[in-house]
């Protein structure tokens, strides 16, 4: 029988049956492995606090890099794959452009951690979301003629029309100042304003000023549940758009623009003062996730993809 390393999920069932007080002969029996393949991982992975999955996944990794069978990636490569983390592109962005796994990138990624580099900083991560214990209610009052998303024409699901908009505001430290982020649902293209507060004068004349130039390709707006949002129908009226609102604490329903918070937190902390971003550097925010190729578009970038809907607008007109 071909010998096969063992995976991550054995690392994990070995961990747990040593905690349980099987001995590697028991837990070679239960694993249907040989008891040499036990006692080999538990001699090379072992480390000062006893074995621990985790880490004995990441010392094979590094054993496998320095191996000479290895697949090495190229100096020019890693240095364009460099680059690349450094603009805040994850690895299968990355993997597209340079001509290597983004497994193999995520490994040196995380070799280079081992070894003390700050590599690991750049990749996206998602902290744990806290459960909510509101059953779904609305704690912040109601908003006047609020059009819920029920309402919404199925077909704008698809994605398969540019048009239609997600809309959020995201906060600096001590709550003061705020970010208006508004998202195209099919091609992914987003526009950025800063505001001085959350008030629904402040927020709602952003989003016209933002969304005015590209007026004819504004046929929906999907907002969250926040105040600020209380004056979408002065928003309507200047923009001739339809505006709907998310059921309570049900963020996937407006997926694009929570994704793309999540990028622009990689640039923007939540720790950080928001007095302190110029409009210069939320532009330029914004013409980097614009022009950074995603994996659902093809590799095409939000740009490309709403460009070519706003270049056939014009060809109407």
């Amino acid at each position: 029988m071909t010998y096969q390393h063992l995976s991550q999920t054995e690392r994990y069932q070995i961990y747990i049956l040593m905690k349980d007080g099987k001995t590697q002969t028991q837990i070679a029996k239960l694993m249907d492995r040989h008891k040499s393949t036990i006692s080999r991982e538990l001699a090379r992975n072992t480390g000062g606090k006893g074995y621990r999955p985790r880490q004995a996944c990441l010392l094979t990794q590094e054993r496998s890099l320095g191996s000479r069978n290895a697949t090495q990636i190229a100096a020019t490569d890693w240095s364009k794959a460099v680059d690349c983390l450094l603009d805040k592109w994850s690895p299968v962005q990355i993997a597209n452009q340079v001509g290597i796994s983004h497994e193999t990138i995520y490994r040196h990624v995380y070799a280079d951690k081992a070894a003390g580099g700050s590599l690991y900083q750049q990749l996206r991560c998602q902290k744990k979301r806290k459960k909510r214990y509101a059953s779904g209610r609305e704690r912040r009052g109601q908003i006047i003629g609020r059009r819920p998303i029920s309402e919404r024409p199925v077909h704008i699901e698809t994605r398969a029309q540019v048009g239609h908009w997600e809309g959020d505001t995201i906060i600096g430290a001590h709550h003061k100042q705020a970010v208006v982020t508004l998202v195209e649902r099919k091609s992914g293209y987003a526009l950025i304003a800063k505001v001085i507060n959350k008030t629904a004068d402040s927020v709602g004349s952003a989003i016209i000023n933002k969304l005015s130039p590209l007026a004819p390709l504004v046929k929906t707006i999907t907002f969250d549940n926040g105040k600020e949002f209380a004056g979408h129908s002065k928003i309507d009226a200047a923009l001739n758009s339809t505006t709907y609102f998310a059921d309570p604490f049900a963020s996937w329903q407006r997926g694009s623009n929570e994704n793309f918070n999540g990028l622009l937190r990689q640039y923007i902390p939540k720790k950080r003062q928001l007095s302190t971003v110029t409009d210069e550097e939320l532009r330029m925010i914004q013409d980097q996730l614009n022009n950074r190729p995603r994996k659902r578009l093809g590799f095409k970038t939000p740009s490309e993809v709403f460009m070519q809907s706003l270049n056939r607008v014009a060809l109407r007109v």
